[in-house]
């Protein structure tokens, strides 16, 4: 399996992309995620779960609460594919850039 295949099953679902913007504000508990969706807790942690696996969030556990935390490096990843589009079309840029500046310059 290709290193980044976690990370984009965990950024598949709606719902934890939503759970990935609500950290992306503020780190936050299991009980403090289930207040915002319209599910059991057992569903959050399973979500939360996944996005472990794909190293978007980490957790730590402080006595009794687990916190959620969001962690920016892990979307390197995404970006370095995405980025990966994008260079064929910055490459026929510049040779349309150059065919013009033969033919006008």
């Amino acid at each position: 399996m290709p290193p980044e295949q976690p990370t984009f099953r965990a950024l598949a679902d709606p719902t934890r992309r939503q759970i990935l913007r609500l950290l992306n504000g503020k780190d936050m508990t299991i009980g403090e995620l289930t207040e915002q969706f319209p599910m059991t807790r057992a569903a959050v942690k399973k979500h939360l779960g996944i996005l472990v696996e794909g190293g978007l969030i980490s957790v730590e556990v402080k006595g009794r609460e687990r916190i959620n935390r969001l962690e920016r490096d892990a979307f390197a990843v995404v970006t370095e594919w995405v980025d990966g589009f994008e260079a064929p079309a910055e490459d026929r840029l510049a040779a349309l850039r150059r065919s013009v500046a033969r033919e006008w310059g």
